[in-house]
């Protein structure tokens, strides 16, 4: 495997082919590597022939498709850069990427122009059914009539590795989104990387729940298109049931979620009575996973590798794994870094920690994304000298393994020693009856700040007749149970137990919105 002659990215991915074979499959049918080569071809040649120019931006709006994946990979084969966002986004979340980003087209889901049409003024609008005009937008096209006027040139931008093929948008410390720089070389890095460790190949099929707008997500399109495999789309999550058939029908040999995925289906779902006998693996990144999890998870899959990762958007995915034969040595361990990627943690002066000792994981490698976007302050904090520092404390033990801590802006200060959240939620998930837990900081005239949890509860705990005096009987029962296990500052101050947490669209849990 290797980089294509002019760095291009959709090059990389969708060459050499075998056009009859399986790329995508939905619920309504299959595409093949053939028809999605050939929609991406079209969306290319036709923004070229609108008149885009190599670097222009354009901002794509929808759920996990074809029409989705040809857009994103039709953009960078034009030689634009492609700007992927939530299908739920806010409009005031949109306007802001809109403002930094400054695209020339848009490439829209129909059903999400009635939230947002005001927002895609004076951009060349594609969408993937007919509406009805658009005013004041610079031009407007179906997805059909961009295959439908295709020709047979083929054109490719010419491409350098490392021209930006993508601007991530993810939210800071204060919450404003902020656009990753990443470029082809990026993404052929980690891909290749990735597909290196879980050793994929055309006959892997993996159940693609996470949006492709989101790094990890991306990240499985980008692996499984590059070897041949397929990607088998549901959006359907909120039924776990639906999902665990699905992947029953198109045996599929992967799954990859973030924690609440796993919870979900693990306390949610039949997974482990459901037969899955060509699941080869699941991947677990996006936060942290409680140890709790991970064995009720090796329980239900127990012929299933399991490998626990962690990445960053910043660093176009992934970092580091854990491969499955670690996991009872190594418990809570992230591993060490990908093929390709050198991860040390570092004090304060700049040297690496010794075993035990507290640091901050810098990470080096050609996945490593330019900077962020327009922000050239914030880039030289985070990106320094072409290391990543991801404001992720963690320790090492003696044989060089990674242990997370905690994000230094989700640990709380109490007394005027820093706890860690992460500490205090896998003790609490370890109780019975918590299905759910976030916790987060709240103001306190002595120690500064303390503890506050967040819980959402196992069904069996909560009645539809008393669901408040139930809400309130599991509060005060942890409360009790955390004076037992946890040091008193640890003991959280306030617990809330709510129906849900907040989360956004890849299942990660919104904590801004909790302590809003």
């Amino acid at each position: 495997m290797g980089t294509p002659a002019n760095g291009n990215v959709a090059a990389y991915l969708l060459a050499g082919k075998r056009p009859d074979r399986p790329a995508l499959s939905l619920l309504n049918g299959d595409h093949s590597y053939g028809e999605l080569q050939d929609a991406v071809q079209s969306v290319a040649e036709h923004l070229l022939r609108m008149g885009f120019h190599k670097g222009d931006r354009a901002i794509l709006l929808g759920e996990n498709s074809l029409f989705w994946v040809a857009a994103y990979l039709g953009t960078m084969q034009a030689g634009l850069v492609s700007v992927p966002v939530a299908a739920d986004i806010a409009p005031a979340d949109l306007d802001l990427i809109l403002k930094s980003a400054a695209p020339r087209a848009a490439v829209v889901q129909a059903r999400r122009l009635r939230t947002h049409a005001a927002q895609f003024r004076d951009l060349h609008l594609i969408t993937d059914a007919v509406v009805p005009p658009i005013p004041a937008t610079a031009s407007q096209v179906t997805f059909r009539e961009v295959l439908l006027s295709a020709s047979s040139r083929r054109p490719a931008q010419a491409v350098e590795p490392d021209d930006l093929a993508a601007l991530m948008f993810t939210s800071g410390s204060t919450g404003t989104p902020r656009g990753v720089m990443i470029s082809h070389r990026n993404i052929v890095a980690n891909t290749e990387s990735i597909v290196e460790y879980l050793g994929l190949t055309e006959f892997d099929r993996i159940m693609a729940v996470l949006p492709f707008h989101y790094c990890f997500g991306a990240s499985l399109l980008h692996t499984h298109l590059r070897v041949g495999g397929r990607v088998v789309i549901d959006s359907r999550f909120s039924y776990p049931e639906a999902v665990l058939q699905r992947m029953q029908k198109t045996a599929c040999t992967g799954f990859a979620g973030v924690p609440s995925h796993f919870q979900i289906l693990l306390r949610k779902s039949s997974l482990s009575r459901t037969p899955l006998p060509h699941l080869r693996y699941v991947q677990q990144a996006g936060g942290c996973l409680a140890k709790t999890y991970i064995e009720e998870l090796r329980r239900a899959l127990p012929d299933t590798q399991i490998f626990i990762m962690y990445g960053q958007t910043e660093a176009t995915a992934r970092l580091s794994y854990l491969t499955p034969e670690f996991l009872d040595s190594k418990a809570g361990s992230i591993g060490k870094g990908i093929p390709g990627v050198l991860l040390t943690v570092l004090n304060d002066a700049g040297a690496p920690v010794a075993a035990g000792d507290t640091g901050e994981i810098v990470a080096e490698g050609a996945n490593v994304a330019r900077g962020y976007w327009r922000a050239p302050e914030e880039s030289a904090l985070t990106f320094r000298n072409g290391k990543l520092h991801t404001g992720d404390l963690a320790t090492v033990d003696g044989d060089g393994f990674i242990y997370i801590l905690d994000r230094m802006k989700d640990m709380i200060k109490c007394g005027g020693e820093r706890v860690s959240c992460r500490r205090i939620e896998e003790e609490i998930l370890a109780f019975d009856g918590v299905e759910e837990v976030a916790v987060t900081g709240m103001p306190d005239d002595v120690l500064g700040e303390a503890v506050q949890a967040f819980i959402v509860a196992e069904h069996r705990e909560l009645s539809s007749s008393g669901e408040q005096s139930n809400g309130d009987a599991l509060a005060e029962r942890l409360q009790h149970l955390c004076r037992q296990r946890l040091p008193a500052r640890l003991v959280p101050k306030q617990i809330i137990v709510l129906p849900r947490l907040p989360k956004n669209s890849a299942g990660k849990v919104l904590k801004s919105r909790l302590q809003a």
